[in-house]
């Protein structure tokens, strides 16, 4: 904590004293974002500017569940074009199939979810046709 400003000494200069002494010591270098340029501030404000910087640090979003849907099909082809075994091929498209076949049978909220199940037996054999 500070020491009190003492009677007598303006705020400004007390302020800028406190600020000196320990850009002196080194208490800044040490600070994340040191040496980078300030934001852009021409931005209109947003009330969740601190949730969606969270969230984009740690990764995180958030889709509506037709479109969160989408993208995990669209993961399970990548992860059907990298298995290594033909019981992991079916065991990730069944999965999703899961997911899909729950999804049609209540709609999620959101924009229309434009899925079909896959097709397990041609998706078996074109991996098999890729595999030396």
């Amino acid at each position: 904590m500070t020491e009190r400003k003492p009677p007598g000494v303006s705020f400004e200069s007390f302020v800028d004293k406190q600020i000196r002494e320990a850009a002196e010591r080194g208490e800044f270098r040490g600070l994340s974002g040191f040496g980078k340029p300030l934001p852009d501030d021409s931005a209109p404000y947003d009330e969740l500017w601190w949730i969606k910087g969270k969230m984009h640090r740690e990764g995180a979003s958030v889709l509506p569940p037709s479109l969160a849907l989408r993208k995990a099909a669209e993961d399970a082809e990548a992860a059907v074009a990298a298995a290594v075994s033909e019981h992991q091929v079916r065991r990730i498209l069944g999965e999703i199939n899961t997911r899909i076949a729950e999804a049609l049978a209540r709609p999620p909220a959101g924009p229309p979810l434009n899925l079909r199940p896959f097709d397990v037996e041609a998706a078996v054999e074109r991996w098999r046709a890729r595999r030396p």
